[in-house]
């Protein structure tokens, strides 16, 4: 059943009628205690809970969970399964009323969880403007979030963690809590967080990624003649194994017949744009 609630501006409707913004669905609840301008877009399957304040142009897509204590700016936008504003995962917290506030423009795709504060922390999490959230992100309690931020997809943040304007948290990023990543920070993908994130900085883990040859065994399973498979081991020992850079090995490898997989392989690496893992 759809819940009531009262508009910035205006008195709502009459009592007993469902009282949804323009753009609403009656499968949606909006507790009497929200505040919801006529003005946002609340898709079907949404909650919005007691203590939840929105602003101008919010869009609800489906499915998005909102709790207060919650303050949102104008103009942002939350994608199905977002959790926002849910109580702290703290083992201390015992249900007081902590906060989250989010400011304008910004975009909190598919499952991200945004989580209030704790009364140890200050009781408040906070996050500013035109920041892009990408799938799963999440922010726990407490966390000092600036402007202009990208949070890949899978980035995690613990509580307390503070982060600088125009700052870049890569995809599959664990940030400790308590960290601080600096203003214009770049952070690259799958980097493991545990200390504070210099500033103006580029910060990534040491990537020690390696070819092992041809897939053989796969490629038999497959069915693959095996002076096919021979052909393409000859290839790889070649491109991995010979002392020659990459050029010089495609040169050799051109310089003989070749199968139609090898030929493969050797147009696939000199079409690359950011080089081959060798």
């Amino acid at each position: 059943m759809a819940g009531s609630h009262q508009q910035n501006e205006s008195p709502g409707p009459a009592a007993g009628a469902p009282s949804l913004p323009a753009g609403g669905s009656a499968q949606s609840h909006i507790a009497p205690g929200a505040r919801v301008p006529a003005s946002c877009q609340i898709g079907p399957f949404c909650r919005i809970g007691e203590g939840v304040e929105l602003g101008e142009r919010c869009r609800l897509d489906s499915h998005v969970v909102i709790e207060g204590p919650a303050r949102i700016g104008d103009d942002n936008h939350f994608f199905p399964f977002s959790t926002i504003g849910l109580p702290p995962q703290d083992l201390t917290y015992r249900g007081e009323p902590t906060r989250l506030e989010i400011g304008s423009h910004n975009v909190v795709r598919e499952f991200c969880s945004l989580h209030r504060g704790t009364l140890k922390g200050g009781g408040i999490t906070r996050i500013g403007d035109h920041n892009l959230l990408m799938a799963y992100v999440h922010v726990a309690h407490d966390c000092q979030v600036g402007s202009h931020i990208i949070m890949a997809n899978c980035a995690t943040l613990g509580g307390h963690v503070e982060v600088g304007d125009y700052a870049t948290v890569g995809a599959f990023v664990p940030v400790h809590q308590f960290v601080r990543i600096g203003r214009y920070a770049y952070i690259g993908g799958g980097t493991i967080v545990t200390q504070d994130v210099l500033p103006y900085s580029k910060t990534s883990t040491t990537r020690e990624n390696h070819a092992f040859g041809a897939n053989r065994i796969g490629l038999e399973r497959q069915g693959l003649a095996a002076e096919r498979v021979q052909a393409l081991q000859r290839a790889f020992r070649l491109l991995l194994n010979s002392g020659l850079n990459t050029s010089q090995a495609l040169e050799r490898l051109r310089a003989e017949p070749m199968t139609e997989e090898v030929k493969e392989l050797a147009e696939f690496i000199a079409a690359s744009r950011r080089g081959v893992i060798k």
